[in-house]
């Protein structure tokens, strides 16, 4: 079977939820099929050809704005004419499927992730034309994959379209105790502090967050992020970096220091808004953190009602001050349990390959 991965910014993989996605199954499926990851040169500081066995192939398009709806159309368009099947990530190969037959689209596998459409960073035209690519994706497709269940009942619910269940992994998250160098780097770890590792876009409810917390007589925030790869991500790193009780962090990708910071905090903040399950809530859960989530209903279902839920940034700072009068031990044991019992890449990666195959 020869199967190509489009959608994406490439591997190695930096924080994307579809580039995790990505790794994982190149890590568990790359022994049994050719697998092909469509990059973006543009994008990607490495120029690796192989990578845990799988073949990358780049095109110098950007996959970022709205020049990423070219970068994936003819990424896309390449890949249908040469592989077996297409597994495609994400909405910007919509406008391609009224040039494809309809022996071309039975081998195009889609799985939109959220709902990118109700991104607030795009204007109201984007937003339009992003709806109306994610519509020609699933009426068109051969097969959907749904990685949340609130996303899985809005297909059926739009485009009376089933589509098979599969979440994200989060085991390769690893508890980590503190480490004397890390204590030096990081003085807050042996203290109670709230956590939340984000990209940094508005829909993550990023200002909300911040909100809560700053000058806030709590446990301080520390957020983790990629300020620098952004307008909004700039402005909003210089209006609070000098705010008691928030500690911001430039993103960082030593996943043995990320899991540090992780494993150790008191709670985590989840503040993803638009949908699908996250691959950084699941990880939380795998650790067994206590989450207190963005009350967005895909959230709930990602966490099986077992996290604490906010609306707004006056009801989580209410319930940051209240934190020790919930059982948060036992919380974190419950999410726990469920991520151990449903988000494990090698099994995730298996479900994945029935379908490729079927």
């Amino acid at each position: 079977m020869r199967l190509a991965i489009v959608g994406i910014r490439g591997i190695p993989n930096n924080y994307g939820g579809f580039e995790t996605l990505t790794e994982y199954l190149v890590e568990h499926l790359a022994a049994d099929m050719d697998i092909t990851v469509y990059c973006s040169s543009a994008d990607m500081d490495s120029k690796l050809t192989i990578y845990k066995n799988a073949h990358l192939k780049y095109l110098p398009v950007t996959s970022h704005g709205a020049k990423g709806i070219i970068y994936d159309s003819l990424s896309l368009l390449n890949a249908i004419y040469t592989y077996d099947r297409v597994l495609f990530l994400g909405f910007g190969g919509g406008f391609v499927m009224p040039l494809l037959t309809q022996r071309q689209k039975k081998k195009l596998i889609l799985n939109i992730g959220g709902l990118d459409w109700k991104r607030n960073k795009w204007s109201a035209f984007a937003q339009k034309i992003i709806k109306k690519a994610e519509q020609l994706l699933i009426e068109n497709c051969g097969k959907i994959i749904s990685d949340n269940v609130g996303i899985q009942e809005y297909i059926e619910a739009t485009y009376q379209k089933c589509s098979t269940l599969i979440a994200y992994g989060g085991d390769q998250a690893v508890y980590r105790d503190i480490t004397p160098r890390a204590l030096i780097d990081y003085p807050f770890l042996d203290k109670p502090y709230a956590f939340t590792v984000t990209r940094i876009q508005q829909d993550n409810n990023i200002d909300m967050i911040l909100d809560a917390f700053a000058n806030c007589d709590c446990i301080p925030l520390v957020i983790v992020g990629n300020w620098n790869n952004s307008d909004y991500g700039k402005q909003t790193k210089v209006a609070n970096e000098n705010k008691k009780n928030v500690i911001l962090l430039d993103a960082i990708y030593d996943r043995e220091k990320l899991d540090i910071l992780r494993s150790n905090c008191t709670i985590y903040i989840h503040g993803h808004s638009a949908g699908g399950t996250n691959p950084s809530l699941a990880e939380a859960m795998y650790l067994g953190l206590p989450v207190f989530a963005y009350a967005s209903g895909y959230n709930e279902k990602t966490t099986n009602n077992l996290a604490v839920y906010f609306n707004d940034a006056k009801e989580l700072r209410a319930m940051v001050k209240a934190y020790q009068t919930y059982n948060i031990k036992q919380i974190g044991e419950n999410l726990q349990a469920f991520a151990h019992e449903n988000y494990v890449w090698k099994d995730i990666a298996e479900k994945y390959k029935q379908v490729i195959l079927s």
